[in-house]
């Protein structure tokens, strides 16, 4: 026996990625719906081999399917997510509604797979932030290790976090700067992106600190270990796919380089390219498509007591989002549904 999965949001960047996944990973599913918005109604989306038209989210009737797998933004979210989980089928959310929820178990199965259990409060479970996703799985393994007191992180965001507007307008304006007949729009978001970086990712909060490096903090401390303090500033930068972050760490206890470099050989989700010489560390551009957090750059800090740097990459649209949406399924399935 299979699931009957429902994917909210198909005809957006994560959506597609979503059904993507779920058929390279070859879920077990006896049937699938996918849904979208009513002006994208009836837009053909795939699945393996197989073509699938979309239908209406605010019709649709959830009732008799056992999971959603939802990626329609925080407003759709908010009206349709309590209607699925209402019905019995459990929401696996990829918008930043529930994830602060107490009663809503924010999972990354590398990291905090067990908290799983914790879904049949609301029937919903968040996914996280694509840039706290990869970074917590590199830095889950070495936490258990020397225990982690104090994260530095610099992100470098690539344009695909912001969806397909984002990655239209890095496009439109590129060859806009190579026709100069054309105007370079700023439209989606707040300064030229093209040949530009952009330290400014969400909404500005009080403390001068942007909703997205609340996120990295809050998300951290919720799947990790909430001990940690974490500091980050975040940026947006000319790429179409794939996040990168410059982390430091500083630990409790002191963990060599080596150590520290075959814990992550072995760790879940990790993979590590690190070799001290022109090219030997992993870009964002080869990390699209692949399942891993890759990292690189693995080098101790001398200026605190117990300090490493990494350099962290990952397919945002995969582990920052689809993949470990698929994941939490997967786990779902495994741990508590029982059914494939």
């Amino acid at each position: 026996m299979g699931y009957r999965v429902v994917v909210a949001g198909a005809t957006g960047n994560v959506g597609r990625e979503m059904l993507n996944i779920l058929a390279e990973r070859e879920f077990p599913i006896d049937d699938i719906a996918v849904l979208a918005s009513r002006r994208s109604l009836g837009t053909e989306v795939s699945f393996g081999d197989r073509t699938l038209k979309t239908q209406d989210l605010a019709t649709f009737d959830f009732t008799g399917w056992d999971m959603a797998l939802f990626a329609v933004g925080s407003g759709p979210t908010k009206e349709f997510a309590p209607k699925a989980a209402a019905a019995g089928c459990v929401v696996i959310d990829n918008s930043s509604l529930y994830r602060y929820d107490p009663d809503v178990p924010l999972i990354v199965p590398e990291c905090n797979a067990e908290a799983i259990h914790g879904y049949s409060k609301k029937n919903i479970i968040a996914n996280p932030n694509c840039s706290t996703a990869q970074m917590v799985v590199a830095l889950k393994p070495l936490h258990d290790r020397a225990k982690i007191k104090r994260v530095v992180v610099s992100t470098y965001q690539s344009v695909s976090g912001a969806g397909k507007e984002g990655m239209d307008e890095l496009w439109d304006q590129t060859k806009a700067i190579y026709n100069p007949t054309d105007d370079v729009k700023v439209k989606k978001f707040q300064k030229q992106i093209a040949f530009n970086v952009i330290p400014h990712i969400d909404v500005f909060m009080e403390d001068g600190s942007t909703k997205e490096e609340w996120k990295m903090v809050a998300e951290t401390k919720k799947i990790v270990d909430p001990s940690i303090k974490v500091t980050a500033t975040c940026v947006r930068v000319p790429v179409f796919v794939g996040h990168a972050e410059a982390v430091n760490v500083e630990f409790e206890d002191f963990l060599d380089e080596d150590e520290a470099r075959d814990i992550l050989r072995e760790a879940p989700g990790c993979m590590v390219i690190d070799k001290r010489e022109d090219g030997g560390y992993v870009t964002p551009i080869e990390c699209v498509g692949d399942f891993a957090t890759f990292i690189s750059r693995i080098r101790q800090d001398s200026t605190v007591e117990n300090g490493l740097n990494i350099w962290v990459v990952s397919d945002n649209l995969r582990k920052g989002a689809a993949l470990n949406a698929v994941q939490i399924a997967e786990v779902l399935g495994r741990e508590c549904l029982k059914k494939g």
